[in-house]
């Protein structure tokens, strides 16, 4: 591998934090067990297993405090199977161990299996023709004495969709987008007859993120349906500037529509009736619905880490656990209308005229919410992610908020992920307007020196278009190596937050040796890796980029880049990094980019050095 003497540095330097990171102190001769056929009343040994990670923490926790504390790392092993949660766990203790059993599968899931399916033997209303005999029907979970609702559905660990119209790859176009009167124009055949909006939703493609909004009203006009949103949303979407929703005369916004019984007519389709308390679905070839396997999500994060800054948790493993079926039903209560890699907008505005005291020139003000993470880590330090798995996951994946360092994600797998894989890094509070640089006086807040490296990452972001594989907003030190990043919707690695060259809490990011192709697949204005923002320091080197095809849907097929970095760029140096053509974007940047030997010249070692490195290779099959 060619790397330069200051790259070996860096990367040395990470290597180290990591064999620091996951050297456990003491081993405990006896760890507690915990099996899906175990029971809390239990002792917890091996022989006697708990049923619950709660039970195990909780035994953990008293134990500690009978002994007055001690150095022993206490470890939790798990046996294979399905651990259902109803409510977060949260870890507040350190030094713990999390493993499964040698050669086990346990899934820690936020889902409920779904039995009891009939086949469906009479009419229902709305129901298409071509259903008719297909469809099989459940009832759904109850949760507070209600049906419970969920955006999601697995079937035999494979995603259903949710009913839809066009189906498949297929999309509608605009016909018109009134902003003053907050209404959208579209053909009426889309509605496939459909004139009660009840639970319906539109699903627009604004360039490089999608905004998915509920229908209020639906009025006919000929060959037209002129259609109104619910509010907040209505107001965002037609208000904000950023991402743009395009209609004129070269090309119209492609949308689709979701949530009906009326566009039932697919296999793997499904449709929850929710005030019948009703699921229906039609099954995929090869697939019996008298034995198959259904999960619904009912929680939205599965684990908390959380500490306090004066306070962190320290000291966490979890090995070859599988984080799965959380849910996210903001898009069903508020909407969801994005500002950039799934950060959702809370408010936006254009300014005029132009320019605050801290951007001049800066034509838009926005104030964001963030997706959650299946996983959450909040104030702690020396946490560890090893041989994991991430998957069917409605929003993000693993989620590093603030106030953490000296972290590992190293062998996992993130795939089937709604939102983001993993996001790591403040961007921006909710409070504060997104084009403020982060630069907090208390350091602690900020990620840093965390390591990302040999994951495979793919099949994100797909409910939420434009999410990222591994999406970094404001922190430092942060490596991100050896990971094979595709199959996306969007941008496969982003970096930086806040469009700015103003200071802020960004600096000496490492993006090393990843392998990024086949990402773009839905969205434009993208990445193979993207860095937004002054954050000196930083280096992106030795990537492999490749096969970044842009969608028939995009409006301008040509503008996707296989290294873009964009508003406010500085002191970033990009260098050797293989991709197949000298296709690159320097847009608004700073000062001190350094672009040296970047293209298809680069020589085939580093090329194939890109990627999983060969202890982890088994993770691609």
């Amino acid at each position: 591998m060619r790397t330069t003497s200051s790259s070996l540095a860096v990367l040395s330097a990470f290597v180290l934090g990591a064999l620091l990171l996951v050297a456990p102190v003491a081993t405990r001769a006896d760890p507690v067990w915990i099996a899906a056929d175990g029971a809390d009343k239990n002792s917890g040994s091996q022989s006697q297993p708990f049923a619950t990670l709660s039970a195990a923490l909780e035994n953990i926790d008293a134990q500690t405090t009978q002994k007055s504390a001690s150095n022993d790392w206490r470890r939790i092993i798990l046996r294979g199977g399905i651990y259902p949660l109803t409510r977060p766990l949260i870890i507040r203790m350190d030094e713990v161990s999390i493993e499964a059993a040698p050669g086990e599968h346990p899934v820690l899931s936020g889902g409920v299996e779904i039995n009891g399916w009939k086949q469906v033997a009479k009419d229902i209303s709305g129901l298409p023709e071509s259903g008719r005999g297909k469809i099989w029907v459940a009832d759904a979970p109850k949760t507070g004495g209600h049906a419970l609702e969920f955006r999601q559905l697995w079937v035999n660990d494979a995603k259903a969709i949710r009913a839809r119209e066009p189906n498949g790859e297929n999309l509608a176009r605009l016909i018109a987008w009134d902003k003053k009167n907050q209404v959208a124009t579209i053909p009426a055949e889309a509605l496939v007859g459909i004139k009660n909006p009840a639970r319906l939703e539109m699903i627009i493609d604004q360039v490089w993120e999608i905004a998915a909004l509920r229908v209020n009203s639906i009025r006919i006009k000929e060959t037209n349906a002129l259609v109104t949103f619910k509010q907040p949303e209505s107001r965002l979407e037609f208000t904000h500037p950023w991402p743009p929703i395009i209609v004129n005369s070269n090309y119209a916004a492609p949308f689709f529509l979701a949530n009906a019984i009326e566009f039932l007519d697919s296999p793997g389709e499904w449709f929850e009736d929710v005030s019948a308390g009703k699921i229906y679905y039609w099954p995929r070839a090869g697939e019996d619905m008298t034995s198959a396997k259904v999960f619904a999500p009912m929680i939205e994060t599965l684990l908390q880490i959380e500490g306090a800054p004066n306070k962190p948790v320290s000291n966490i493993q979890f090995k070859g656990i599988t984080f799965a079926h959380t849910t996210w039903l903001r898009p069903s209560a508020q909407g969801h209308v994005p500002l950039q890699a799934g950060m959702f907008l809370l408010d936006a505005k254009k300014l005029s005229p132009h320019g605050t005291s801290y951007h001049p020139g800066l034509d838009n003000l926005a104030w964001i919410g963030r997706p959650p993470g299946a996983v959450s880590v909040k104030n702690a330090n020396h946490i560890s992610f090893e041989n994991c798995t991430f998957e069917h996951l409605a929003s993000a994946g693993l989620d590093f908020q603030s106030g953490t360092h000296d972290d590992l994600i190293s062998g996992c797998a993130f795939t089937d992920i709604g939102g983001n894989g993993i996001q790591l890094g403040k961007f921006s509070d909710a409070n504060v307007e997104t084009h403020v640089p982060y630069n907090p006086s208390d350091e602690r807040e900020i990620c840093s020196h965390e390591i990302i490296a040999n994951n495979i990452v793919t099949d994100c972001g797909n409910e939420d278009w434009g999410c990222v594989g591994i999406g970094i907003g404001y922190a430092r030190n942060i490596a991100i190596t050896h990971n094979e990043v595709f199959n996306l919707p969007y941008t496969g690695i982003s970096v930086g937050w806040g469009w700015t060259k103003m200071t802020n809490a960004l600096r000496d990011n490492f993006i090393f040796s990843n392998r990024v192709h086949n990402v773009g697949q839905r969205l434009g204005d993208l990445g193979g890796i993207y860095n937004l923002s002054a954050q000196p320091g930083t280096v992106v080197a030795e990537n492999y980029i490749a096969d970044i095809t842009p969608s028939p849907f995009v409006p301008d097929p040509q503008h996707w880049f296989y290294i873009y970095l964009d508003e406010g760029s500085s002191g970033i140096t990009v260098r050797d990094n293989w991709c197949p053509a000298e296709k690159f974007l320097k847009n608004a940047n700073g000062p001190g980019n350094m672009w040296t030997n970047n293209g298809p010249q680069v020589s085939e070692t580093i090329k194939n050095a890109a990627g999983l490195e060969p202890a982890f290779q088994d993770l691609s099959k």
